[in-house]
């Protein structure tokens, strides 16, 4: 390490991206990781393969360095499967997150919207971890996005993010507004721990 990272603090951030089949999840980590991305895909072989043709059945992993002059943030990026029959997964992956990603692709429609919710909701009753939704392909499409905060429920604590999936500049904005309320949680933890 050179001498101008000496002081620096080093950070590592687990990352789950979760969410619907062909939400962006695999599109996501795959634009932004920095090393070869670890995908356990398979061939669709029932009526999602008119949506795509290979769905990640395990994990996809991915690595995201963020540098500043203060703090270097390695953000290890799990993603999670979008077919329910492999939602086991969920739980494996989420075990120690310290936050995570809920995709949503705003062009699949209402079932799409429906099914991010229950995710949504199987993730706030397992962790309170911090959490944003990235509402894929939903830059051009106010209407839609703010018709997904409505399916989510209109909480406010829902921070949904406009963003494409398959650009690095969108992709990366994405995390970093995950990584400040990931750092914000951890910062309010350990003023908690010491006194």
């Amino acid at each position: 390490m050179d001498g101008a990272m000496r002081n620096v603090d080093v950070v590592t951030i687990k990352v789950v991206v979760t969410g619907p089949f062909a939400a962006g999840k695999t599109t996501l980590i795959s634009t932004i990781s920095e090393i070869p991305v670890l995908a356990t895909e398979t061939s669709v072989s029932d009526e999602s393969a008119a949506t795509k043709d290979h769905t990640t059945v395990t994990m996809d992993f991915g690595k995201l360095t963020v540098k500043d002059e203060e703090m270097l943030a390695e953000l290890y990026m799990f993603g999670t499967p979008g077919q329910d029959r492999f939602d086991f997964m969920w739980d494996v992956l989420a075990e120690g997150m310290d936050g995570y990603i809920l995709m949503v692709d705003l062009s699949r429609g209402e079932d799409s919207l429906r099914e991010a919710a229950n995710i949504l909701e199987h993730f706030r009753n397992m962790s309170d971890a911090p959490f944003i939704v990235g509402a894929n392909r939903g830059t051009n499409q106010p209407e839609m996005v703010e018709r997904l905060h409505e399916v989510l429920g209109a909480d406010p604590q829902v921070e949904i993010v406009p963003c494409e999936a398959t650009e690095r500049e969108s992709a990366k904005q994405l995390l970093l507004v995950l990584l400040i309320k990931v750092l914000s949680t951890l910062a309010d933890d350990a003023e908690v721990a010491v006194s």
